[in-house]
């Protein structure tokens, strides 16, 4: 198989990741990266940035390699995040992870991407160690960080830079500090409208999923309540999570009610009976038009209800 007909297979379940929560801990940190692989969270990643102190950084990969070789993750997706592109670390980090523990590895998440150049760099990099380690070319996922006004600007390139690119991330404390400002609590979806909808509007561009930052206060489950909730009604397909009880409530904000769950059964069941009985592609269904780019709204509905365990 040649390696752009490798990348189309690997990009091809892509449509239907579920990106719920996103729960992000130290790479130096065993003990936690153990717990987070046992919460409900859809995606896990082992941060070897902002997380890890300049004298630990070298050492956590070694520590984020038996993390991703001997714990048991489920089905949640496998990530770990390296330093920026820009820093002595990125390269390293990236080589060594992905070359010891690539098998076990779903997604990079990169950080501080500034524009396309970024993603093509880190696509280039992960292309040359799956052909040295033999690894299908292509499986292994990048998501990026949007985290500052440059990034803003550039977000629909950065979308569309790499078959390999499967996500952005708003990044709502480092985009604060790089524009100045200082509110990052309830006000935020104010605040930062354009920045959150410019992220939101050039994933959704490219097919990928766009998913919402933190929130600070941790202990504050009402707060994440409140921050995952505006998010899901603004259009995100989930939100990071930095602390384990925060899993629950964003899963909760981001999941199908019974209600809707039932709904998409019926649509998708009515338009394939339309299809087959009739003939016709659209169809109306209690006062509203139902065609074929409204299913994959209702797909990812019913597939996000089958990973909570609402559907058989």
């Amino acid at each position: 198989m040649s390696i752009d007909a490798q990348r189309e297979a690997s990009a091809s379940h892509r449509d239907t990741l579920i990106r719920r929560s996103e729960l992000t801990c130290p790479g130096h940190s065993l003990k936690m990266m153990s717990k987070a692989a046992q919460t409900a969270a859809d995606q896990v990643m082992f941060d070897l940035e902002d997380a890890c102190a300049v004298s630990q950084k070298e050492g956590a990969r070694k520590t984020v390699i038996e993390a991703l070789t001997t714990l048991d993750f489920g089905q949640k997706i496998r990530a770990f995040r390296p330093n920026g592109a820009n820093t002595r670390f990125f390269y390293r980090d990236v080589i060594e992870v992905v070359e010891a523990a690539g098998r076990f590895v779903d997604c990079i998440v990169l950080p501080k991407v500034n524009g396309p150049e970024d993603i093509i760099f880190a696509d280039r990099l992960v292309t040359q160690i799956e052909l040295n380690m033999g690894y299908p070319v292509g499986r292994i996922m990048l998501e990026a960080l949007i985290e500052s006004a440059e990034a803003v600007l550039h977000a629909e390139a950065i979308a569309k830079a790499s078959p390999r690119l499967s996500g952005l991330v708003f990044g709502l404390v480092d985009f604060a500090g790089d524009i100045g400002a200082k509110e990052t609590g309830a006000e935020q979806f104010f605040y930062y409208n354009y920045a959150k909808a410019k992220t939101l509007t050039a994933a959704r561009a490219a097919g990928i999923t766009a998913v919402d930052g933190v929130t600070l206060a941790i202990r504050d489950l009402e707060a994440c309540k409140r921050d995952a909730t505006m998010a899901s009604r603004m259009g995100f397909d989930g939100k990071w999570a930095v602390y384990p009880p925060q899993v629950a409530v964003i899963n909760e904000a981001f999941t199908p009610s019974a209600d809707e769950v039932a709904r998409a059964q019926h649509i998708m069941d009515a338009y394939a009976n339309a299809d087959v009985e009739q003939g016709i592609g659209a169809l109306v269904i209690d006062d509203e038009m139902i065609d074929a780019a409204s299913l994959k709204v209702e797909e990812k509905r019913l597939a996000i209800a089958r990973r909570a365990g609402l559907l058989g």
